[in-house]
């Protein structure tokens, strides 16, 4: 479903695309890549501070690709980046120093060891920028892998999954439904099974 429409009173105008994707995929060897693009265009003709040349309408001003394989434990092994366009010519050094991530594992402080090892003039900000949620993509990518392990616990034997997300509050029936000894809410059965219906769409 869609946002809703903004009314026509409000008068907007397109002015800045930003695209980003990613996808994961499973080598041969054991490994699992993720491959990140981002991608900037304007819809306005510009001129950029150089003034060295116009930017068209639609033309891209950033595309850069971002490459990471990890292992089943989510420990960086090979990373590499490519940028197609970028605003001046020395922004294609941006990815020379990625290897700095290699043999860092993502979880929990993924996103503030990119920028520690990676942040002010070491890197590309759009790259550096990509890759945080990359790091995402990669837990999503390596599901076939999490799913068959036991659920991760605290040192007090609570799952980490509860509590972790709106979907896993500790009063929802996801958390009745698969760790029943850490429930504490009220829903009947039936609500709980509706919590934990999977991608049912709406009517």
């Amino acid at each position: 479903m869609p946002l809703p429409e903004r009314p026509a009173s409000i008068g907007r105008r397109p002015v800045h695309l930003r695209t980003i994707s990613m996808r994961g995929y499973h080598r041969q060897d054991g490994l699992y890549e993720i491959e990140g693009r981002v991608s900037d265009s304007k819809d306005l003709a510009f001129s950029p501070p150089s003034g060295d040349r116009q930017v068209m309408s639609g033309e891209l001003v950033h595309d850069m690709w971002v490459r990471i394989a990890v292992d089943t434990d989510l420990v960086v092994r090979e990373i590499e980046s490519v940028s197609d366009s970028t605003p001046y010519p020395v922004c294609r050094e941006g990815g020379l120093n990625l290897e700095r991530m290699i043999g860092v594992r993502i979880a929990a402080g993924w996103s503030n060891e990119v920028k520690r090892r990676l942040g002010g003039s070491a890197a590309c900000t759009h790259i550096m920028e990509l890759l945080i949620p990359m790091g995402t993509a990669a837990f999503q990518t390596i599901a076939e892998v999490r799913l068959a392990r036991p659920p991760r616990l605290d040192p007090s034997g609570k799952p980490l999954k509860v509590d972790s997300c709106t979907a896993y509050a500790a009063d929802r029936g996801i958390v009745a439904l698969n760790f029943p000894a850490f429930y504490t809410g009220s829903q009947s059965t039936e609500a709980q099974r509706a919590d934990a219906l999977f991608n049912v769409p709406e009517s």
